[in-house]
């Protein structure tokens, strides 16, 4: 993965509502679209923090089921990464 690398994957976008090192990639295939959200800011580690298929057809935004989910997996890769800091 270009993030491991240091780099950033040319469709990586910041996620709205999280701070900055929170990246989404969307993906649009065959009339689907599908997105990965991930966490960089936490040193030398890359989480993957949420992958779903967004399928809604009203509007870009993502659900608010799968936002709790990506809030809630971000607080765990905070609480795991410090406890692997120590």
């Amino acid at each position: 993965m270009q993030s491991q690398m240091g780099s950033k994957h040319v469709l990586a976008k910041p996620m709205k509502g999280f701070g900055p090192g929170v990246l989404e990639v969307i993906s649009d295939r065959f009339a689907d679209t599908f997105r990965a959200v991930y966490v960089v800011r936490l040193t030398a580690r890359v989480y993957v923090l949420h992958c779903f298929q967004k399928k809604s057809k009203r509007g870009i935004a993502t659900p608010k089921r799968d936002l709790e989910v990506i809030k809630e997996r971000l607080k765990r890769a905070a609480e795991i990464h410090e406890a692997l800091e120590q």
